[in-house]
């Protein structure tokens, strides 16, 4: 086929050698089956911001890191400059997050980097090397339901390990090989520890694929895997191979009102004598 535009770059450069068909276009990126070498890839090319239609993707990019000062200036006030920077941020997150969980364990295409907008990744095949369907277009068994939710759950569990959430899980963004299934899609992955919005996107991950395999295995359906795997979290208890029970206890203590108005208020005075001690500083200076 006739090779894209943004692609180009990478045939010159010796990264692509043909392009052989589109896989699939979606909200924020156009996926193509690439050949470099004696190697099939996915060639993901990301669509401009003005032309991608994911939705608030404001929430997913708070907590992002930007090391350089001048780029995180340029993107607070939005600049020109500001804006394309904040568009090879919202890139990077992908690949960064591409590495970072198989280095934890987690089932995910293997990246080789992201070139001026354009993700060269692992293409996932089945067993009889055709490309793997999405995990929205496969029927399974009650068992094989329960065995791939379990695995779909447990690494969750590593994600959030690793400090990330997915933000957009679900049977459009699992694909399935001879050995289970593989989670794609991470541009939108969010710092655990840095976006208030993680522990509400966490439960929508984990909601979103108990409600689809629980049309294979409906006792799936009554499960609490998003409050216990939070709850471990939030305790400091989660490990990458804990064994999860599906079922969560509900905290019955009332919260001590009082108590928690004394804190804040005992915070704001040591807040308020911390400033003190500095412009008293300043002052003798």
């Amino acid at each position: 086929m006739k090779i894209p535009k943004r692609i180009q770059p990478l045939v010159e450069d010796g990264l692509v050698d043909e392009v052989l068909r589109q896989l699939m276009s979606g909200k924020e990126a156009t996926v193509y089956m690439v050949r470099s070498g004696n190697e099939l890839r996915c060639a993901k090319v990301y669509k401009e911001a003005s032309k991608r239609s994911f939705k608030q993707a404001v929430l997913y990019q708070e907590g992002r890191k930007v090391r350089n000062s001048r780029r995180a200036r340029a993107i607070e006030k939005g600049s020109k400059y500001g804006r394309d920077q904040q568009e090879e941020v919202w890139q990077n997150a992908e690949v960064d997050a591409l590495y970072k969980l198989a280095s934890a364990g987690v089932r995910v295409p293997k990246p080789y980097g992201c070139f001026d907008g354009v993700l060269l990744m692992e293409l996932i095949t089945d067993q009889d090397n055709q490309v793997a369907p999405r995990l929205n277009d496969v029927s399974m068994c009650a068992e094989q339901a329960r065995e791939d939710h379990a695995i779909v759950m447990q690494d969750i569990v590593r994600m959030l390990c690793a400090g990330i959430v997915h933000g957009d899980l679900s049977e459009f963004n699992v694909l399935v090989d001879e050995y289970g299934p593989v989670i794609i899609d991470l541009p939108q992955a969010v710092d655990a520890a840095a976006n208030n919005n993680a522990q509400k996107m966490l439960a929508r991950d984990v909601n979103n694929m108990t409600q689809y395999y629980s049309q294979f295995a409906p006792e799936l359906e009554n499960t609490q895997y998003a409050k216990e795997i939070w709850g471990l979290y939030e305790k400091g208890d989660l490990h990458p191979e804990i064994n999860l029970t599906g079922e969560f206890e509900e905290s019955t203590e009332e919260t001590d009102v009082d108590l928690v108005l004394l804190e804040i208020q005992a915070a704001l005075i040591e807040e308020q004598e911390r400033l003190l001690r500095i412009n008293g500083q300043n002052e003798s200076d």
